[in-house]
């Protein structure tokens, strides 16, 4: 059964800095997609970032510049480094893997990212 777990989120004042991480098990063989998204309270679940298997890069383009995705295949895990945050970074963030860019795949819990102003 594939799992994906979360940690890193917290409270952080504007301009800091987080890195989340994501951790897959289960799983026989490497997801070619590795996305991170977000929900804001009365929000939609938005894509902040995904890398693909090959170490290709998208972000959203309210994180460019700020924040940062990687990914280790060896070990199965997938980060977001997070910089210079705002208050409208604040949601709880889901990590989430797929085969295929339109699949649903599998997803984490969450973990809940607060940036205070």
């Amino acid at each position: 059964q594939v799992q994906l777990v979360e940690s890193g989120g917290g409270l952080v004042q504007t301009g800091g800095s987080l890195r989340l991480s994501c951790a897959v098990s289960g799983a026989s063989f490497t997801f070619n997609f590795m996305r991170w998204y977000r929900q804001a309270v009365g929000k939609q679940r938005e894509l902040v970032a995904l890398i693909t298997k090959g170490g290709t890069t998208n972000y959203a383009d309210a994180v460019k510049g700020r924040f940062t995705i990687s990914r280790d295949n060896a070990k199965n895990t997938v980060s977001l480094q997070m910089n210079s945050l705002k208050p409208e970074d604040t949601a709880v963030y889901y990590c989430n893997a797929v085969q295929y860019p339109g699949g649903d795949g599998y997803w984490g819990q969450g973990t809940q990212v607060t940036v205070s102003s």
